[in-house]
């Protein structure tokens, strides 16, 4: 799995854990389906979909839909060995510079340009294939998981390095994904829907959210995989070399003033009767805010218990602030923040003669 700030990683054998302990409330057999309304990475729709979950994961950014399809949607008995035979022809196609390696490797510094070339070349063939979108999402997500593993950051994709990373001067590799076999409950799917017309339109058991916690957009953040996956070569701003149009396509999450009333939104259309919700103390909506809502949903007939995760702040804010030029300007803040699970369950109504 690629690198990602808010990665789930550390916590979800507690996440697993609380979706199986929310089988009890929900009648008739338990939990089968659960949506993932803010995906990313996928890490916690696949972990669901190995535990035996048929999973709907959902997200708006193409990286991200690249990921779920590979990860949730794809199932391995359709699609591995057609993947296995393209990825060895893939990872013999010499370096051809183009987009990629004139924006990433030259403009900016993401990986050497000996990779950069590669990763054009492949891109390209990608494209020109036309491939069914599961085949092809297994493949962007090898390409991408392959850049992650030689780029030259700390994490981000607009905090590259001054010197090239002993990582960026390994050859470029290309690795099958861990594609899963299909969940006993059903096909599991990937959406790219707003998650407001997710939560109103996607039916489900149980509901996991994992929102952008305050003004850092996962787009502007992982800039280099969405121009990778969507291959639309646009046009670039600042020394990252970011989308342009990181400017204009933001989330409501990113925004204090709008934050907490889209929250309360999505929470209120959603239709499960267990929700589980992942969220930090650096984010711009409180515990106190988040146990409110949650507590009024369904009438007032809301059971709710919260977990404190003490939890390691990602690898940039512990090494401090540097400029463009890669001095350093500033100390690194606080190491740790504290991550929160809230699981809430709609409490059955009370019977009466």
């Amino acid at each position: 799995m690629i690198k990602y700030l808010g990665s789930k990683r550390t916590i979800l054998p507690l996440i697993l854990q609380e979706v199986r302990r929310a089988d009890a409330p929900i009648a008739g057999g338990g939990v089968r389906t659960v949506l993932d309304l803010f995906s990313g990475t996928s890490r916690v729709g696949h972990a669901l979909k190995r535990a035996g979950f048929r999973v709907l994961a959902n997200d708006h950014n193409a990286y991200a839909l690249a990921l779920a399809r590979c990860y949730v949607q794809a199932d391995a008995e359709e699609v591995l060995e057609d993947a296995r035979t393209l990825l060895a022809e893939l990872g013999t196609l010499p370096g051809s510079p183009g987009y990629f390696t004139s924006t990433f490797c030259e403009k900016a510094r993401y990986v050497h340009p000996s990779n950069g070339e590669r990763i054009d070349a492949i891109r390209e063939a990608i494209a020109r294939k036309a491939l069914a979108p599961e085949l092809e999402a297994v493949l962007l997500v090898s390409l991408m998981e392959a850049a992650d593993r030689v780029d030259s950051t700390t994490g981000l994709q607009m905090a590259y390095l001054k010197a090239w990373a002993p990582r960026a001067l390994n050859r470029l590799e290309l690795r099958m994904p861990d594609v899963l076999p299909r969940s006993t409950h059903g096909k599991s799917a990937a959406h790219s829907l707003d998650a407001l017309d997710a939560a109103r339109s996607l039916d489900a058991d149980l509901v996991y959210i994992d929102p952008p916690y305050n003004q850092h957009s996962y787009l502007a953040n992982y800039h280099v995989w969405e121009s990778l996956v969507r291959w639309d070569k646009p046009e670039v701003y600042g020394v990252a070399c970011k989308r342009a149009d990181v400017r204009t396509r933001r989330s409501p999450f990113n925004s204090r003033p709008l934050a907490a009333q889209h929250f309360a939104e999505v929470l209120r259309a959603i239709r499960a009767p267990v929700i589980v919700v992942s969220f930090s103390d650096e984010g711009f909506i409180s515990r106190a805010q988040i146990e409110s809502l949650l507590t009024s949903l369904w009438d007032g007939q809301a059971r709710l218990h919260t977990i404190e995760i003490p939890f390691r702040r990602y690898v940039g804010a512990q090494i401090g602030i540097y400029n463009p030029a890669g001095e350093k300007v500033g100390e690194p803040g606080r190491l740790t923040n504290t991550e929160f699970l809230f699981v809430v369950s709609r409490q059955p109504a009370h019977c009466t003669a």
